[in-house]
């Protein structure tokens, strides 16, 4: 398991360094926010729970990204600290229970925060003298030159000061659309967005091309506040607009996490009113006092947070409604689109999921549509504009025959999926392959999609224990187009190093019908080993809680079936390892075989550690409450599971229950 996790933190860091190098060395990010925040989440919680293993060099450990050469490069006085991003409520409960819980009562300051480019402006006797880039948080770029180009930054300060101040360099709507309209008469590449062409404008070394970029600032950051001295963020904020600098007046003194939820829901609605691009607010603890006692970690100070505003939705045209067979020959409508921009990537393409789902939502074949990503970048479409159909719209008609071998499809009783039950149907069995090796499964590295469907059709994989004779085809696979030296072997390593994988990764990767990756974890933990699970009986398996008779015929059949039992005899031979390889679970009569929600804080320990607690003890967390929840653990400002709870009669714990059962086991 180490292992495993060490090889996913150096995929990992790869990925966030290399998005780090795009954005802010190139301007040219490839991944959205939301790629880059999912990754990086992963990569700080495989370094808690495995804090050997984390390096000196993580990026988790970085401010920024790095700086490029053809600028002098300026060492800030005071590194420029990034702020950790939160995404919903109970994070910014959590935040503000932490802080008092440290003995505080705050206030804050509600601030929008600017999706543009960081800087640091010095002046000595009240004139600019140097203006930098945030770079890597320690050292920046000297962009001197352009920044006095922008006119929202002083030259000259009212008073006659040495001091730094800090701000968003940032480019409005209307001069993007202004800018595009022009590079479009000039057949130049259109700008994507306000935040790269900011980013790309400051970089230039021409200062007359960033002048006539029309760049703009907000300031919002006084880095030695008590030199001048002032006792709270809030009057920073007035004294640099005494200054002269361009202060964003919708920035908010609040008393509470009230007035902080209240500050949220009011932007969020008027986010597409601004003229300017925001992507979240940042709440600050007003007392300057307090913020020093609060102190820093090596990256965030602990006083501030980013709260990331929920999926944009854009509007496209619904060209086609195309469909594709899944592993277990589940039929999937995929919506064709035409090409849009949404959170910084372009997609065509998003799941409907069934003929049900686009019934429900009365989709027709040319329909403008309107398009979101969630945190998790999956595009989704939310809905038709009906108000903007013009009559020659297609109407949506299920398939009935598999589009890869003709099969009819069949739709089982009680369910809404159409089903190829061909299981020898092509597409299918690509679709198995790439399941076996995805990260959940057997994780082998480098074998995604693209290269999977590449070696079925030159016939080195057909099937599943063929990924374990790719060393036969190891010149072969060099000598492809696009296929390195280096690759291969880093491939080839992978694949072995796959065969020591426990239990529970291997029995989700063969794809048993409504096994996923908790189920299978659940049997592995239960049998131990491959050969135990395979001689239990359908009566056996109903035994288990979650497991139902369905399921339980799934699991027993697909060990009865021929080409089963050859292919796991056959990655017997290949030495795959058939044993669970994880923590002994231990028992428990208040949590095991029980499922648990948590919602709310609890005051002595995390969600996580709750959590880890309960999987510890044979229990079952889950992130939504229904009628098989079991047990609802309710802490302080819970939010709508525990109405949801009471409303479908389940048993409620609070914290002092919860602390009750925990003092028991610990």
């Amino acid at each position: 398991m180490k292992e495993q996790a060490a090889k996913r933190m150096e995929e990992l860091t790869n990925i966030i360094n290399k998005a780090n190098y795009e954005y802010y060395v190139l301007s040219n990010p490839t991944i959205t926010d939301q790629e880059f925040d999912k990754y990086l989440r992963e990569l700080e919680q495989l370094e808690a729970e495995n804090p050997e293993l984390a390096s000196l060099t993580s990026p988790t450990k970085r401010v920024g990204g790095e700086v490029i050469d053809k600028f002098k490069k300026i060492k800030h006085k005071l590194p420029m600290l990034s702020l950790p991003d939160v995404f919903n409520e109970e994070e910014i409960i959590a935040f503000d229970e932490r802080i008092r819980k440290s003995g505080f009562s705050p206030e804050y300051v509600c601030e929008l925060k600017i999706d543009g480019l960081s800087g640091s402006f010095h002046y000595e006797n009240g004139k600019i003298t140097t203006g930098a880039t945030r770079g890597d948080g320690i050292i920046g770029e000297d962009i001197t030159h352009n920044v006095k180009t922008i006119k929202s930054i002083p030259l000259t300060l009212k008073d006659k000061l040495e001091i730094e101040v800090r701000g968003e360099i940032f480019m409005g709507k209307n001069t993007l659309e202004k800018l595009n309209e022009q590079r479009k008469k000039e057949n130049l590449p259109l700008l994507q967005n306000c935040r790269n062409a900011a980013s790309g404008s400051i970089r230039q070394l021409d200062s007359k091309i960033a002048a006539k970029r029309n760049l703009d600032t907000w300031i919002y950051h006084l880095p030695n506040p008590e030199d001048y001295g002032i006792q709270t963020h809030y009057e920073s904020l007035q004294f640099m607009k005494h200054l002269g600098f361009k202060v964003n007046p919708e920035s908010r003194l609040v008393k509470d996490i009230d007035g902080i939820l209240k500050f949220i829901e009011e932007y969020n609605e008027k986010r597409p009113l601004l003229s300017y691009d925001i992507d979240g607010v940042v709440i600050k603890v007003n007392d300057l006092e307090m913020q020093q006692k609060l102190g820093f970690t090596s990256k965030y100070p602990k006083w501030a947070i980013a709260y990331k505003f929920p999926a944009e939705e854009v509007l496209t045209k619904l060209t086609d409604i195309i469909f594709t067979v899944g592993r277990t020959g589940r039929i999937t409508p995929n919506a064709v689109l035409e090409p849009v921009i949404v959170m910084g990537s372009t997609v065509k393409r998003a799941t409907l999921h069934n003929e049900d789902y686009v019934i429900e939502k009365d989709l027709k074949i040319g329909d403008i549509v309107s398009i979101r990503k969630a945190g998790d970048v999956i595009p989704e479409v939310v809905e038709a504009k009906k108000e903007r159909r013009t009559g020659e719209e297609k109407d949506f008609t299920m398939i009935k025959n598999c589009p890869i071998c003709d099969s009819v499809l069949e739709k089982k009783p009680g369910q809404v999926d159409h089903y190829c039950m061909n299981k020898l149907c092509p597409a299918r069995h690509i679709e198995s392959l790439i399941h076996f090796c995805e990260r959940k499964a057997m994780n082998i590295e480098g074998l995604g999609e693209r290269m999977i469907e590449d070696f079925f059709n030159l016939g080195f994989i057909k099937k599943i224990s063929d990924i374990y004779h790719l060393e036969n085809h190891k010149k072969d696979l060099q000598e492809l187009e696009g296929y390195g030296k280096k690759s291969i072997e880093n491939l080839l390593e992978a694949i072995e190093n796959s065969k020591k994988n426990s239990l529970e990764k291997l029995l989700f990767g063969l794809g048993i019908e409504g096994i996923g990756d908790k189920t299978a974890l659940l049997l592995a933990k239960k049998y131990k080993t491959l050969d135990q699970l395979e001689s239990q009986s359908i009566e056996e398996l109903t035994k288990i809680k979650d497991i139902g008779s369905i399921l339980a015929k799934n699991i027993h059949e697909f060990f009865l079936n021929i080409d089963n039992i050859e292919l796991i005899h056959t990655l017997k031979e290949l030495k795959l390892n058939m044993n669970y390889l994880g923590p002994e679970e231990k028992e428990n009569e208040w949590i095991t075989g029980k499922r648990f929600v948590v919602t709310g804080t609890i005051s002595f320990m995390s969600r996580e550690e709750i959590e880890a607690l309960i999987e510890n003890y044979g229990g079952f967390a889950s992130g939504s409450v229904s009628k098989k929840t079991d047990i609802v653990i309710v802490g302080e400002k819970p939010g709508s599971k525990a109405e949801k709870a009471q409303e479908l009669g389940i048993e409620i714990w609070d914290e002092e229950k919860w602390k009750s059962v925990y003092e028991n086991i610990s």
